[in-house]
C-alpha cells in the first residue's frame, strides 16, 4: 500500500491543476481558428491548382493550334506571291499565265479560309487567356489569405507555447521534492485516467469523477491514515484529504 506525507499529497491537487492547465493548452494549441481557415484554403488552392493546370495546358495547345494557323496562311501568301511576281515578269507563256491567274484566284480563297480559322483561334485563345488569367488572379488571392492565416496561426502557438512554458515552469516547482512513490502512482494514473490521476475528496464527493463515496467507503477513507494514499472506489484516483 502507497503512503506519502498528507502535506505531499495536497501538494499533489496543486500539480495536478498545473497539469490539467498544460492539457487545456494543448487542446486550445489544436482548436486555434485558423487552423480550421487553413484547411479550407488549401482545399480551395487544390482545387485551383488542378484548374490551373488544365488551363495552361488548353492555352499552349492553343498556341500551337494558332502558330499552325499563323504557318498555314503565311505558306498561302508567299505561294501567291510567287505565283504574282513570276505573272509580274512578262516571261510566262499565255498558257502559264492561265495557268497562274487560275492558281492566284484558288490561292485567294483558301487564303480567305485559313484566315477565317486563325481568327476563330485567336478569338478562342484570348478568351481563355482571359479565363486563365482570372484563375491565376483567384490562386493569389488565396495564397494570400493562406499566408495571412499562416502568420495568423503561429502567433497563436507562440502565444500558448509562452503560457505553456510558464506553467511547465510552475509545474516543475510544485513537484520539486514531492515523494517519488507517490509522484509515480500519479503520473500512471493521469496516463490512464484522461490526464486526471488525482482528486480532491470534498464532503463525501470525488472531485474527480463527482461520485460521492458510500458512508462505508467514507468511513475508511477517515480512518485511514494520513499518510496513507488512497483511491476512490469509483475512478480509482488519487483521493485526496483537505480536511
Amino acid at each position: 500500500m502507497t503512503s506519502a506525507p498528507l502535506a505531499d499529497q495536497r501538494q499533489l491537487l496543486v500539480v495536478q491543476d498545473l497539469d490539467t492547465r498544460l492539457d487545456q493548452i494543448a487542446h486550445r494549441r489544436g482548436q486555434v481558428p485558423a487552423l480550421a481557415q487553413l484547411v479550407a484554403l488549401d482545399a480551395r488552392l487544390k482545387d485551383l491548382s488542378t484548374a490551373l493546370v488544365t488551363s495552361r495546358t488548353a492555352a499552349n495547345d492553343l498556341r500551337r493550334e494558332l502558330a499552325k494557323a499563323e504557318a498555314d496562311v503565311e505558306q498561302v501568301r508567299a505561294r501567291t506571291r510567287r505565283d504574282q511576281d513570276r505573272l509580274d515578269s512578262g516571261q510566262a507563256s499565255v498558257r502559264d499565265t492561265q495557268a497562274l491567274q487560275s492558281e492566284i484566284e484558288h490561292l485567294a480563297g483558301r487564303q480567305a479560309e485559313l484566315e477565317e480559322v486563325e481568327l476563330a483561334v485567336m478569338e478562342r485563345l484570348e478568351a481563355h487567356t482571359a479565363a486563365l488569367d482570372e484563375l491565376e488572379a483567384a490562386n493569389a488571392e488565396v495564397e494570400r489569405q493562406r499566408a495571412e492565416a499562416q502568420a495568423s496561426r503561429d502567433a497563436d502557438y507562440r502565444a500558448l507555447d509562452d503560457e505553456a512554458a510558464g506553467v511547465r515552469a510552475e509545474r516543475a516547482s510544485a513537484a520539486d521534492g514531492l515523494d517519488a512513490g507517490l509522484m509515480s502512482l500519479y503520473e500512471k494514473l493521469r496516463a490512464q485516467l484522461a490526464g486526471r490521476g488525482a482528486a480532491a475528496l470534498v464532503g463525501r464527493q470525488c472531485q474527480g469523477c463527482r461520485m460521492e463515496l458510500n458512508p462505508l467507503d467514507l468511513e475508511k477513507v477517515k480512518a485511514a491514515p494520513a499518510d496513507q494514499v488512497v483511491r476512490c472506489e469509483e475512478c480509482g484516483r488519487i483521493l485526496v484529504r483537505t480536511q
